[in-house]
């Protein structure tokens, strides 16, 4: 059974590299991917935020979006699949948004990239069939092109600006959500892990000749799975399927910040998304629920399922993300709280082999982000 599981996994272009670099080899969301490299989790982590870790991240879906009237239809077209400005975003410009189904639940979370004439859009790997099927469905005045022939690579932390200004000059004056092509390579200046850097969208050709470039650069190392949970946990990013889902609207996660003005009740454009009933009564009255940090106490982490509960035992919430966090030196976790319970500060407890442990609610990032604005 082992080897017919094997064989139904997709291998990433760079599969040889990472094995060649010693990567442990795992499955995720359709793919083997390397979850580590020799040297471990832990300094992976630290080195990500210390230098430069490169991380291949292409099992994510690239998707390009092309008009077949204006642009103006188009950008109104995937307005309507998500409680975000589209319109507004300005050409070589990048932005975080959110598919949202009827009920005001998370369908996806993406980036799209504003590129003149169409946009550029990545999505999570264990959603890009769905996600490519539910645009191809809901713009029917829009081409969907799903991106087959290019790597997507992550070049993250302090170092990343000097190592790839090295091999591609002038992406030093890109900013936090700038994209630009470089030849036949796709830059945007964001990323997955609380650190500067960058994603980069690599022909297939050029995709091995250009991560051995990168990792020839000082300071620039090989990351995996295991580090880039533990860094975007750290900077209180969610993970689809976890942290969010198609039952947690944008609201409850504490993602109001991705809902501009133009889309809010009166704006400029205001609801004329799917879910806009829940999400719109939300925002002015609040959730029932909202996703929050959390310590716990002592060293053992709390990990995604452990249950929450207020110092009389009332049932308050989940654990949806868990674990140690190197650079902070201690357990860290996310999760959904009752309204009540949501204040920092707040002491609950947290179920963890029978045991009910302290936690206290806290502000979301564990670590300071260092996005070059």
């Amino acid at each position: 059974m082992a080897d017919l599981v094997e064989t139904e996994l997709l291998l990433l272009g760079l599969n040889a590299l990472h094995e060649e670099l010693g990567g442990k080899m795992v499955p995720f969301a359709g793919y083997l991917m390397p979850v580590q490299y020799p040297d471990g989790v832990m300094k992976e982590h630290l080195h990500t935020r210390a230098a430069a870790g490169l991380f291949d991240v292409s099992h994510m879906g690239q998707v390009i979006l092309r008009p077949k009237g204006s642009m103006e239809a188009l950008k109104l077209a995937f307005e309507a699949l998500m409680p975000v400005d589209v319109l507004g975003l300005a050409e070589g410009r990048q932005r975080y948004g959110l598919f949202t189904n009827d009920q005001g639940g998370i369908l996806d979370d993406l980036m799209f990239t504003n590129r003149g004439d169409h946009l550029y859009v990545v999505v999570n790997a264990a959603c890009k069939a769905a996600d490519i099927a539910h645009m191809t469905a809901g713009m029917p005045r829009v081409s969907v092109e799903p991106v087959t022939d290019r790597a997507l690579l992550a070049l993250q932390g302090p170092g990343a600006e000097a190592a790839l200004e090295a091999l591609l000059p002038g992406i030093a004056a890109m900013r936090f959500m700038d994209h630009r092509v470089v030849g036949d390579i796709w830059v945007s200046r964001s990323g997955y892990t609380g650190e500067d850097g960058f994603e980069i969208s690599v022909p297939d050709a050029q995709a091995e000749g250009f991560a051995r470039k990168l990792l020839a650069q000082q300071g620039v190392a090989p990351i995996g799975l295991g580090a880039r949970d533990s860094l975007r946990l750290e900077a209180g990013l969610c993970l689809y399927g976890h942290d969010i889902d198609t039952t947690i609207s944008p609201v409850e996660a504490n993602l109001t910040w991705a809902i501009q003005k133009a889309r809010k009740t009166g704006g400029a454009r205001e609801g004329g998304f799917s879910g806009a009933a829940r999400i719109l009564r939300e925002l002015a009255e609040g959730p029932e629920r909202l996703r929050v940090g959390l310590r716990p106490e002592g060293r053992a982490p709390m990990r995604e399922g452990v249950e929450l509960f207020a110092p009389d035992g009332t049932p308050v919430g989940r654990v949806t993300s868990g674990g140690f966090g190197p650079s902070v030196n201690a357990p860290i976790a996310m999760g959904y709280v009752a309204r009540a319970h949501v204040t920092k500060g707040t002491a609950l407890l947290g179920e963890v082999r029978g045991k009910r442990l302290p936690v206290t609610v806290c502000d979301l990032p564990f670590h300071p982000t260092t996005y070059n604005r």
